[in-house]
């Protein structure tokens, strides 16, 4: 089995998955079927084959989006995993899951007819304070109880032979 060049997965570790190859033409979605699929402004897809995609623990859920694509998600905890045009050769794997996000920068923006106004003001919004700098007994409350998986798994990997 081959070493994996991204891994990731759900929010609850239910779900794991690798890929074999360095995602190609992430994308930003601003199209409406995808701001409802994430739950937020937008969606940023990373492409990947389809034979490039495994996963490595647990099943992926779909939900058919339309006649033509599902998305998949994990019925565990509901994140978001993928977006697929099944008779494609590929596939989109949400950023947001993967363990390193930062290694799938976004390369172009679609449905910008959808885009939301104040998407172009968003690095003027500050944002230099880290999560709940003035409230640490929230920070602590949250982190003592957390329930998210960690990123990158010990994978161990099934034996070839």
């Amino acid at each position: 089995m081959s070493t994996p060049v991204l891994t990731g997965g759900c929010q609850c570790g239910a779900v794991r998955y690798a890929l074999d190859q360095q995602p190609q033409n992430v994308h930003v979605c601003h199209c409406r079927m995808c701001q409802k699929a994430v739950g937020g402004p937008f969606a940023i897809i990373c492409p990947v084959f389809k034979t490039a995609f495994r996963v490595t623990r647990g099943t992926i859920s779909y939900f058919h989006s339309s006649d033509i694509a599902r998305r998949g998600f994990c019925s565990a905890c509901g994140t978001p995993l993928i977006f697929e045009y099944p008779d494609a050769e590929d596939l989109g794997v949400l950023v947001g899951t993967l363990d390193e996000p930062d290694r799938a920068p976004p390369e172009n923006q679609y449905g910008n007819e959808s885009r939301v106004a104040w998407y172009g003001g968003l690095t003027q919004v500050p944002g230099d304070r880290p999560t709940y700098a003035d409230n640490p007994d929230m920070l602590h409350r949250i982190s003592s109880s957390n329930h998210q998986h960690p990123d990158h798994d010990t994978l161990v990997w099934p034996d070839p032979s």
